[in-house]
């Protein structure tokens, strides 16, 4: 020990145990054994590992650092490893109650609006949170994805009563409900173009911060021309979810488990529907109509704590491409000590990049429908879309007249047998379209070179959307002649049950498909779906009375489920036919960037 430590930098260091004050390796070691090299492995020299207790204490930038072997720093105890000499970094001891083996972000380093206060840390990769951490982050998206369809089913039951109060027809106060709609259908092109640029959480914060002020301003619209431009802002700004939210489950889950967490996510914007015509009738009978936008107002602050403090940043980090070339010393002062001048074309060329960030890399997304995977796929679920609209408002209009003429809370309880076929198709559909899926991987053998299945986002097209395509189109034809004729409810609300299982299955199997065809792209996929989906609801709801009027709900069921039916059948027959040509095209065509 001639020279001390520093005249023998090779070391071979052991664990310090201070319940014995020896090594680990013997209660006859010192807490630090200095062995020389030459003595060691056959005098090869043994370098102390740079990840050492001794270098984390030492040197800050060490604790930061990832480590080469995931098992000495996050899912391996020191204790299952009598052997390892390495003490485990303190930064990934934490990773270890959220996620299975990524690093943990520091809070001073999180992205997103605040996001040094989320109580579920961010991680590297978002997909290697556990199960109970990724089911939570699932549950708090869906309960904000209720927001959008609860703002235009709470208003169903309160129309007729809203018609009186601020004196106008009932085809005017379905603006509220229809310009709605055709909001959530715009604004998500923008929230999904903002999401792949500022992150989700960004979005999530501030549309709902949105959502709550425009809520309340429509409880206090004065006349009608107030209260639809207040609904159209609010319905823009609750419909970031619908677009954004699904690429938070994509960014979260791995694809054989996505079905299943889409049917989980599509809970929320069903429960919608299920609850919002119960509350809105029994407030609306209750207080009147404008006690449905405050309880908006009260729901969408809720769900704003919830996100401010649940849900981390999920979308993955772009990799780094090259790294920018060292300044030598002399160039980096020069630089630091000149005043840079920045030209009049620079500052034009800056500002366009802003113009163009804003007003045309939103819509471009709308180019995605070139594709006729991705047209063919949106079709799908917009037909049956448009469908569901022209019921909801047939509902209302039917059981508030003669032979019905149910009060205002009863018309509420009518919306619930469609809502419940909406669950229950969530729950079970989302299995059903998995165990289809790896199906159809092993029957053509799909397989990498680990042996793990590989999934096609047209495997999801199989007997569910044969089903459903027949389904919700058969029960609409039947709610509506049973309607028609003045049958007892029950026999409607059976019908109305149906619809919702079939239209369900098409909704969460379009949806998973376009994240999986788009996956660089999860929410343009998913905001084109609601871009083109939202318009079928909005002139569903704008004609559908009008229509009603004129020719019953008898005929018009018929004339939009036969429609329904056969161009249905038709897509799902092309997509099994020509979809796999066809996604090899459009992989081909958005690698390159075209």
């Amino acid at each position: 020990m001639a020279g001390g430590l520093e005249e023998k930098p090779d070391l071979v260091l052991t664990k310090f145990d201070p319940g014995s004050g020896s090594g680990s390796r013997g209660a006859e070691g010192s807490s630090i054994a200095e062995k020389p090299a030459d003595h060691a492995h056959g005098g090869q020299p043994l370098k102390t590992s740079p990840s050492s207790e001794t270098e984390e204490d030492d040197n800050p930038a060490a604790r930061d650092r990832p480590d080469d072997k995931p098992s000495l720093g996050h899912d391996e105890d020191a204790s299952s490893n009598p052997g390892n000499e390495l003490a485990r970094p303190r930064r990934w001891r934490r990773a270890s109650s959220f996620a299975r083996a990524s690093r943990v972000i520091p809070r001073a380093e999180r992205r997103g609006l605040f996001g040094r206060f989320t109580i579920i840390p961010e991680i590297e990769s978002p997909v290697d949170y556990k199960n109970g951490t990724k089911w939570a982050v699932t549950a708090i998206v869906a309960m904000a994805a209720a927001a959008a369809p609860m703002g235009s089913g709470i208003f169903y039951p309160a129309l007729p009563e809203m018609s009186k109060d601020l004196d106008t027809t009932p085809t005017i106060t379905n603006l509220t409900v229809a310009m709605y709609m055709l909001a959530m259908s715009i604004f998500p092109l923008w929230w999904s173009s903002f999401s792949e640029t500022l992150g989700r959480r960004t979005i999530y914060l501030l549309s709902f911060s949105l959502f709550v002020v425009f809520s309340v301003l429509s409880a206090v619209s004065v006349n009608i021309s107030m209260l639809v431009v207040m609904r159209v802002l609010g319905g823009g700004a609750s419909a970031s979810v619908q677009a954004v939210g699904a690429g938070t489950i994509a960014d979260i889950w791995r694809p054989e488990e996505r079905g299943r967490a889409m049917g989980i996510f599509y809970l929320g914007p069903l429960t919608g529907p299920l609850f919002a015509p119960i509350i809105g009738g029994a407030l609306s009978q209750a207080f009147g109509w404008r006690s449905t936008m405050w309880f908006l107002a009260i729901y969408g602050g809720v769900m704003l704590l919830f996100l401010f403090f649940g849900l981390p940043e999920t979308l993955p980090k772009p990799k780094p491409t090259t790294a920018p070339a060292p300044k030598s010393p002399s160039t980096e002062g020069a630089s630091g000590n000149r005043l840079q001048r920045v030209s009049t074309a620079q500052s034009v060329k800056k500002a366009g990049l802003t113009l163009k960030r804003f007003f045309i890399d939103p819509v471009k997304v709308l180019v995605n429908l070139r594709y006729p995977a991705v047209l063919i796929t949106v079709y799908s679920a917009s037909i049956c879309f448009g469908s569901l609209f022209i019921l909801n408002i047939s509902i209302q209009s039917t059981f508030a007249k003669q032979p019905y003429e149910f009060s205002t809370a009863i018309l509420g309880l009518l919306y619930i047998p469609p809502s419940l076929g909406y669950v229950a198709a969530s729950i079970f559909g989302g299995r059903w379209i998995d165990y289809i899926m790896a199906r159809e991987a092993k029957k053509a053998g799909r397989y990498d070179s680990n042996g793990k299945l590989i999934f096609l986002p047209e495997d999801r097209m199989s007997e569910n959307m044969w089903l459903a395509a027949t389904l919700y189109p058969g029960a609409l034809i039947w709610y509506g002649w049973s309607a028609e004729r003045g049958l007892p409810w029950i026999i409607p609300c059976i019908a109305n049950l149906f619809f919702g299982v079939g239209s369900m299955l098409v909704f969460g199997a379009v949806t998973t498909m376009l994240t999986e065809f788009m996956p660089r792209q999860s929410s343009s996929g998913v905001a084109v779906n609601n871009f083109v989906r939202n318009i079928f609801s909005c002139v569903g709801g704008i004609v559908a009375q009008p229509l009603i009027d004129v020719i019953g709900n008898g005929w018009l069921t018929t004339m939009i489920g036969l429609f329904a039916w056969i161009t249905g059948n038709m897509a799902i027959w092309a997509l099994k036919r020509w979809g796999p040509g066809w996604r090899v095209t459009m992989d081909e065509a958005l690698s390159k960037g075209r």
